[in-house]
């Protein structure tokens, strides 16, 4: 059985290839990125000391880079890139409607 998840809707965003933006949703601060085209979301701050991701940067790779330490994470998936073990939480994002939602696991919601 797949993941649930509670789905919001994201503000009309202009998002230029790689920049990240944070977002406020449902009290959650997350960041959005495009690249290839496409919308990514993930956690705000590093799994590893917490720095804010958005002050970070998109590689060629697909991989969003840490900006105090320079950890390397998947973009698609979170797995840390550069061996460190930490894994950045990703969010799914779809378009309906001509409109962008972004998916919260149904289990974190509820604690």
């Amino acid at each position: 059985m797949g993941k649930e998840y509670n789905w919001h809707a994201l503000p009309a965003l202009v998002l230029a290839e790689k920049e990240i933006l944070v977002e406020d949703v449902a009290g959650k601060k997350i960041c959005i990125t495009r690249y290839n085209g496409q919308l990514y979301a993930f956690a705000y701050k590093c799994p590893h000391a917490g720095a804010p991701m958005n002050e970070g940067y998109v590689d060629a790779q697909g991989q969003v880079i840490c900006p105090l330490h320079k950890y390397k994470f998947n973009i698609r998936n979170g797995y840390n890139s550069s061996g460190e073990g930490y894994c950045l939480k990703t969010y799914p994002v779809e378009e309906r409607e001509g409109i962008l939602h972004v998916g919260f696991d149904k289990s974190w919601m509820s604690l």
